[in-house]
């Protein structure tokens, strides 16, 4: 599995960018023709989620093309640092979920569809952006570096999750409200007894991810050598 992930850098990039285009552009066409049928804006918060999922890949896409000229490793840090404020907007897309229900004008199964395609977009998308990131750091340090980069990553946006779907927070308030945003953090920190609901699901979306992850490296490891 270390030689796939090392591998990643080298491969060419254009198809998968390719497919993840067609997969937005899929996304976003859902949502338009909805919007054009119905007249209402029902799901248009989709297209800015998914933009947001975006975010981190092309930043793990640029670390990829462009690591090996940064000679310092601390701006490779701060990239990751800022890579990791957005990533949990990957998987987040899949607590849309939440908004499904029937509603009159569209029939159930669309909306059903159209959600599950945002979010199957916005799982790859995370998923990509972390083996993008894994292989940056096992290039540039070691194999176990990547792995506890790509496995603490994975569980913090599981509580990443919980803060912007339960709590509202989102990536820019590092910025525009940190205080306000780390106190929240520090109380579930300190007062993990009285907080289970959000433990619960960090725990559950974190284990979700990880699991998801590594079968997706296995899918590749095994397919590769069928090759």
């Amino acid at each position: 599995m270390f030689g796939i992930i090392t591998r990643l850098k080298e491969t060419n990039r254009l198809p998968i960018l390719l497919i993840f285009s067609l997969t937005t552009i899929l996304c976003v066409t859902l949502v338009a023709f909805r919007v054009q049928y119905t007249s209402r804006v029902t799901f248009v918060f989709l297209v800015w989620n998914i933009f947001l999922a975006l975010i981190p890949y092309m930043i793990s896409t640029l670390l990829v093309l462009y690591h090996h000229k940064v000679k310092r490793s601390f701006w490779l840090w701060i990239t990751f640092a800022v890579w990791l404020c957005f990533f949990p907007n990957a998987p987040y897309i899949l607590t849309d979920l939440f908004h499904l229900r029937p509603r009159t004008g569209v029939p159930y199964w669309y909306d059903l569809a159209l959600i599950l395609f945002f979010a199957w977009n916005g799982l790859m998308l995370g998923f990509a952006s972390m083996m993008d990131i894994q292989a940056v750091f096992t290039s540039r340090f070691h194999p176990v570096v990547g792995w506890i980069i790509s496995i603490g990553s994975l569980l913090l946006a599981g509580f990443g999750i919980y803060l912007g779907r339960y709590l509202r927070w989102n990536s820019w308030d590092v910025v525009s409200a940190p205080t306000e945003l780390l106190n929240d953090i520090t109380a579930r920190i300190l007062n993990p007894l009285a907080h289970p609901h959000t433990y619960g699901v960090t725990i559950l979306f974190s284990t979700f991810l990880l699991l998801g992850y590594i079968l997706l490296l296995q899918f590749s490891k095994v397919y590769t050598r069928r090759s």
